[in-house]
């Protein structure tokens, strides 16, 4: 008897032991990978002659705090953050709708070649994007459409990210067809049907989905750097690119990094902000198949 009260006891103490080493592991893997970030805010903060310091300093002794501001204003950033906004507004809200009807009509709907399709889908995944960058390009030139925002945008209206589809669909299939069977029963439409009761099903992965898709384009380098040509439409990450310095001039690490931060800054908040969202969206997509 007293050696099952014993037992008992320790179970406890064990349990705490193995909560304290899993969570000083869990803080140890967060500090390295935070660590690039905090490099990254105090070289923002730092002249460029403190920046090659040895050894580094971490803390900006002191702090440059005008470097947000001469960076900013170095470049016309308000105007690269409109036009960055408005691509991630336009692409996003295509992207969403046209990968969720490609989703639902693969989830719910049965049709010859569906699986095959399907499949084929998946591995464009597999095809690099360099593959059909100049097949690409020749095809925006030949419409006309070179150096205007169209390129960035028309795309996500062809339901362009298999992977989203991949995810979307997963979750359509968790969702109990009687829920369908009894919108038939009542005389819904298909659009009623879609909108009204498998849209609100499906609130977490669009959230998901969203963010995904929102660091995408307001992320996006390449894209931006191939169809622009007017300085008037370039977009935050080809701003910050000018700091990069040329033949005759040396970086700006400091202005770099501040620009940096502040294109990290939106995603950072956004995944904050849909966090239960977003983690409930990845994780209910692989319940059914």
């Amino acid at each position: 008897m007293e050696k099952a009260v014993a037992l008992n006891k320790s179970k406890p103490t064990r349990k705490i032991v193995m909560d304290i080493i899993i969570y000083a592991i869990l803080i140890a893997i967060s500090a390295v990978i935070l660590i690039p970030l905090f490099w990254m805010i105090s070289t923002a903060l730092k002249s460029n002659a403190d920046i090659f310091k040895w050894p580094p300093e971490w803390i900006p002794n002191p702090p440059h705090w005008e470097n947000i501001a001469n960076a900013w204003n170095a470049m016309p950033f308000n105007k690269f953050l409109q036009n960055s906004l408005f691509i991630v507004v336009l692409g996003v809200t295509a992207e969403v709708i046209s990968e969720t009807i490609v989703a639902y009509g693969f989830a719910r709907y049965d049709f010859p070649g569906k699986n095959i399709i399907f499949i084929l889908l998946l591995s464009t995944m597999m095809l690099p994007a360099h593959v059909t960058l100049i097949p690409t390009y020749i095809i925006w030139n030949k419409i006309g459409l070179i150096g205007e925002f169209d390129p960035l945008v028309l795309r996500a209206w062809t339901a362009w990210g298999p992977f989203y589809i991949f995810l979307m669909r997963q979750f359509f299939m968790g969702i109990p067809k009687e829920l369908d069977d009894a919108a038939d029963i009542d005389g819904a439409s298909l659009p009623r049907k879609f909108f009204q009761i498998m849209l609100p099903q499906i609130k977490p992965i669009l959230a998901a989905i969203s963010v995904f898709a929102f660091r995408g384009y307001f992320n996006e380098f390449q894209g931006p750097l191939i169809y622009l040509s007017d300085k008037e439409k370039y977009t935050m990450t080809l701003g910050m690119y000018f700091f990069m310095g040329g033949v005759n001039e040396a970086p700006k690490w400091n202005y770099l990094m501040v620009i940096a931060l502040i294109i990290a800054l939106p995603s950072i908040v956004l995944y904050f902000a849909a966090q239960k969202y977003f983690i409930e969206g990845i994780t209910f997509t692989g319940l059914k198949d």
